[in-house]
C-alpha cells in the first residue's frame, strides 16, 4: 500500500508515538507518520540489525530491513541511523505535519548512505561513507605507510 507524503490519515486508537510498526498507521491526536524504507545494503549481516534507528537522539526499535511507520509528534526533528556505538551513518532533518504521511527511504549503498524524501530527492544532511569505503581508504592508507617503512629499512641497511 503506498501512500502520498501529505496524505491524511483516519484517526485510530491505540497507537504509540516512537514505535515502529511494520503496517499502515493512523497516528494519534498532534502527531503525522514517518514512513521508513530501510534497504540491507552490500553487507553480509543487514545493515539495519546491526544499526540503530533514532528520532530526536530517543531509539526506535527497527528489527530489519523493509518499510515501517512511525507515529512522530509534529514538529521539527532530527533523524538518523547510528552505528552500534553511536557514530552516526546518516542523518536528515524533518518537519512533521499533524495527520501527514512523510516518507524517507534509507539506503545503505556501497560507497555512500544517502537519505530520500517519498519524491526521490536527497535530503541526507550527513552521509558518512560505507564500510566498503573506509575500509579501502584504511587499506590504501596502510599500505602506503608499511611500503614506506619497508622501503627505508632497506635502504638504511644497504
Amino acid at each position: 500500500m503506498s501512500y502520498l507524503p501529505s496524505q491524511p490519515y483516519p484517526p485510530m486508537h491505540g497507537v504509540v508515538p516512537l514505535i515502529a510498526y511494520p503496517h499502515p498507521i493512523a497516528p494519534p491526536p498532534g502527531c503525522g507518520v514517518l514512513v521508513v524504507s530501510v534497504n540491507r545494503g552490500p553487507y553480509m549481516i543487514p545493515a539495519p540489525v546491526t544499526s540503530r534507528f533514532k528520532i530526536d537522539r530517543q531509539l526506535v526499535a527497527i528489527p530489519g530491513e523493509g518499510t515501517w511507520h512511525v507515529a512522530v509528534p509534529a514538529g521539527g526533528h532530527d533523524v538518523r541511523y547510528t552505528d552500534f556505538m553511536g557514530v552516526p551513518l546518516m542523518t536528515t532533518s524533518l518537519m512533521v505535519q499533524p495527520g501527514a504521511a512523510h516518507h524517507l527511504v534509507f539506503r545503505f549503498g556501497g560507497w555512500r548512505n544517502r537519505v530520500h524524501d517519498g519524491y526521490g530527492a536527497d535530503v541526507t544532511r550527513f552521509g558518512l561513507w560505507s564500510n566498503y569505503t573506509v575500509a579501502l581508504v584504511t587499506l590504501v592508507v596502510g599500505g602506503v605507510i608499511c611500503c614506506g617503512v619497508f622501503g627505508l629499512l632497506l635502504g638504511s641497511t644497504g
